[in-house]
């Protein structure tokens, strides 16, 4: 693909995912393209065996986009890194096409294993602003990462996946990332579990409070009861001194 070529797909990958672009002459200001142009000519040479030459393209672009791409990595086409500071891509990810990810995404490994050690990313996966998955294993299809999330484990195709580590909280959203860019309205797994224990605590201070009531009923009882026999055996005891006095 020509670099003009690549100027139009990527114009129309940030403009259909981000609102901010006015004018195709912006895509030349985006880290995205910058950086994807950089990563496309590195990819080649590191294929061809030229690793130092590959890296060192690389980590120009890292110095000038705050994206560090691993030349390595393979990644499909329309990719867009929005803003971009702080995202890192392992050599051996792989990324599918129309992808999306954030700023302070990590696509990383966990330091343990050889070969491939970093995640597969299958079309249309959007990882939202600072969510880190590490390990090798794959996203599936149309998958959401919430902000933040640290994801460890596959991620079954149409899910969305929020917390640390990260949790797999809707299964079969069909909407598609893509189209889709919400990073805020996503389930909060921990919220819920917040507000279920908020919900069974005032249950619970509401059953003790009952109990409570309950207990100083029975405990008012039993003292009526018990001075209720107290003035009982007074007048006994009254009624058998008059009757010893009478004798």
């Amino acid at each position: 693909m020509g670099f003009i070529s690549h100027m139009k797909e990527e114009f129309q990958v940030i403009r259909e995912r981000d609102p901010a672009i006015k004018t195709p002459l912006e895509v030349l200001l985006y880290p995205s393209f910058r950086v994807m142009i950089q990563y496309r000519r590195a990819h080649k040479l590191y294929k061809k065996g030229h690793y130092f030459l590959a890296r060192w393209i690389s980590q120009r672009a890292a110095r000038k986009t705050g994206i560090e791409i691993h030349p390595g990595a393979k990644i499909g086409k329309g990719l867009f890194i929005d803003h971009g500071s702080g995202v890192i891509i392992g050599e051996t990810t792989i990324i599918g096409d129309n992808v999306t990810l954030y700023q302070g995404v990590t696509l990383g490994g966990t330091g343990k294993e050889t070969g491939k050690r970093h995640p597969t990313l299958k079309d249309n996966v959007m990882v939202s602003a600072g969510a880190k998955i590490l390990g090798s294993f794959t996203i599936g299809e149309n998958s959401k990462i919430g902000a933040g999330s640290v994801v460890l484990e596959e991620v079954p195709p149409n899910c969305t996946v929020v917390g640390v580590p990260g949790r797999v909280v809707k299964k079969e959203n069909k909407k598609v990332p893509r189209s889709d860019m919400d990073q805020v309205h996503l389930p909060d797994p921990t919220m819920d579990d917040i507000h279920y224990l908020q919900e069974e605590n005032h249950r619970l201070r509401s059953e003790i409070q009952k109990m409570s009531y309950e207990l100083q009923d029975m405990r008012e009882r039993e003292e009526s009861c018990r001075r209720a026999r107290e003035l009982a055996e007074k007048q006994a005891l009254a009624a058998r001194k008059e009757q010893q006095k009478a004798e």
